[in-house]
């Protein structure tokens, strides 16, 4: 699974949607998630990845992590996968 296969179905699965439901320009809000569920996908991208995501739950607009739409979670799991020692 590629990297955004692979964010794209953890996002869906916290959404309790189909990934095909799930598109680049749609915001987490736009799918029902939660503030807690951005916090379990957070868990799960890490996890899935081995990598630690810089974000603030409880200051998310001051992360260095962009959630603004699912491209961007993908871009920016991208850029933490690549930078991996």
């Amino acid at each position: 699974m590629t990297v955004r296969d692979t964010v794209f179905a953890i996002i869906a699965e916290q959404a309790f949607l189909d990934v095909s439901d799930v598109t680049a320009d749609s915001t987490l809000e736009d799918l029902g998630i939660d503030s807690m569920g951005v916090v379990e996908a957070i868990f799960a991208i890490e996890e899935a990845f081995d990598i630690t995501v810089p974000f603030n739950a409880n200051a998310p607009e001051d992360s260095d992590f962009d959630i603004s739409n699912v491209g961007s979670i993908v871009a920016a799991v991208d850029r933490l996968v690549a930078a991996k020692p």
